[in-house]
């Protein structure tokens, strides 16, 4: 991957850590798309001991897949402690510890998607909703997910596809050779990315959802809010200046319908399995023979 193209984990680290406090108020379409991937679940059975939600941000996904499986075990992942912090529940006093018992008690883990922190063959379904688009290697990421999963284990995500802030990428066009949005990666090679990593019959689709706003500001407040303004690694360092900043917001002007700015998101949905892998040597199959077995003449 292109250095314009590599986030900075630090700097995102440090954007969701300032955005905690305000994230539940600004992540409308976080909480949207979690509801929509857990409609999926409608026709997929699955019943899993243990979830990982990957990216659980302030734990809506989480407090939600809880709902749903009630026996399950739940670890919240997420890069960001002070995520964790909103996340987790007001801790009841010493006495009501003692004599309470939380079943399937949510775990809190600090770490990263892309080098997970969780044991081989532990996990029987990764959850992951609007996190994957936060990580440099796709290809690790869902190697690392494969790894932790159990046989017949489930991977059910959602992110975003490349015309996500196409508005705002069109805006800063011409500014200068800097990147001002994120990358984002195509569903079809998401895929193939699946398929290389070991996963077995992914499903993907797509939709678009648009936010409008009254301003060009309200737009970038609200992506700032949410921790999805720009930390790519090379972004350019300070302020636009101002004759910049007007060029953009003229760009930006020019979407504008019915009063309002739209800001549009493409959402990749996929699924797939972890399944018990064949023996092959060098890639030809190995027929199982049983001594004890009898042949049988016709």
């Amino acid at each position: 991957m292109s250095n314009d193209h590599i986030l900075n984990k630090r700097h995102l680290r440090n954007s969701f850590e300032r955005a905690s406090a305000g994230y539940d108020e600004a992540s409308m379409l976080q909480r949207e798309v979690n509801d929509r991937m857990l409609s999926r679940l409608d026709y997929i059975k699955c019943n899993p001991r243990t979830i990982l939600d990957a990216g659980s941000g302030t734990g809506y996904g989480g407090r939600k897949l809880e709902n749903r499986y009630p026996d399950s075990g739940i670890i919240a992942l997420d890069l960001a402690l002070a995520m964790h912090y909103q996340a987790r529940p007001t801790a009841p006093s010493w006495w009501r510890q003692m004599f309470s018992i939380q079943k399937n008690a949510t775990n809190y883990v600090c770490g990263d998607i892309e080098q997970l922190p969780i044991r081989d063959y532990s996990i029987g379904m990764v959850w992951s909703n609007l996190s994957l688009q936060w990580c440099n290697n796709i290809e690790q990421t869902f190697s690392e997910m494969h790894r932790v999963l159990q046989p017949e284990g489930l991977l059910m995500f959602s992110t975003f596809g490349p015309d996500t802030l196409h508005e705002l990428r069109q805006a800063f066009l011409g500014m200068d050779d800097n990147s001002h949005v994120n990358h984002f990666i195509d569903m079809h090679d998401i895929g193939d990315i699946l398929v290389h990593n070991g996963f077995s019959m992914p499903v993907m689709d797509m939709e678009y959802i648009t936010l409008t706003y009254d301003d060009v500001i309200s737009v970038m407040r609200e992506l700032k809010a949410m921790g999805a303004h720009n930390v790519l690694q090379d972004r350019k360092r300070g302020l636009t200046g101002k004759v910049g900043w007007g060029k953009v917001l003229k760009n930006y002007e020019s979407f504008r319908k019915d009063g309002k700015l739209p800001a549009t998101f493409e959402l990749v949905y996929g699924h797939a399995w972890k399944l018990e892998s064949k023996k092959s040597i060098d890639d030809q199959k190995i027929i199982e023979f049983d001594p004890k077995a009898r042949m049988v003449r016709a």
